[in-house]
């Protein structure tokens, strides 16, 4: 299994703007076949290094990462991130 992690900054933390990325990430679930797992988490602590939502997915394998990365779904959910981001990371690496 393949688990891909992303932190998202936004440019506007407001509590509003926050919630509509959360459930802009979440709405993925169930119209992505590929996407075995998702968590969608919003930052409690608020501390100077923290990133404001947690993106948790899960894949089969390295191709249905792939796959998830170009399904249009994601495309449309990353083109609205990409304008709300001041910045990301992300890990990716095998689970059990």
């Amino acid at each position: 299994m393949i688990t891909h992690i992303v932190l998202f900054k936004l440019k506007d933390r407001s509590p509003e703007n926050i919630e509509k990325a959360r459930n802009v990430l979440f709405g993925m679930k169930g119209k992505v076949p590929q996407l075995r797992h998702l968590e969608v988490g919003v930052d409690v602590l608020h501390t100077e290094r923290s990133y404001d939502i947690a993106l948790v997915t899960k894949f089969d394998s390295l191709e249905g990462l792939a796959a998830y990365q170009s399904h249009p779904v994601h495309v449309e959910v990353a083109k609205f991130i990409m304008s709300a981001k001041e910045s990301a990371i992300a890990v990716d690496y095998e689970s059990e």
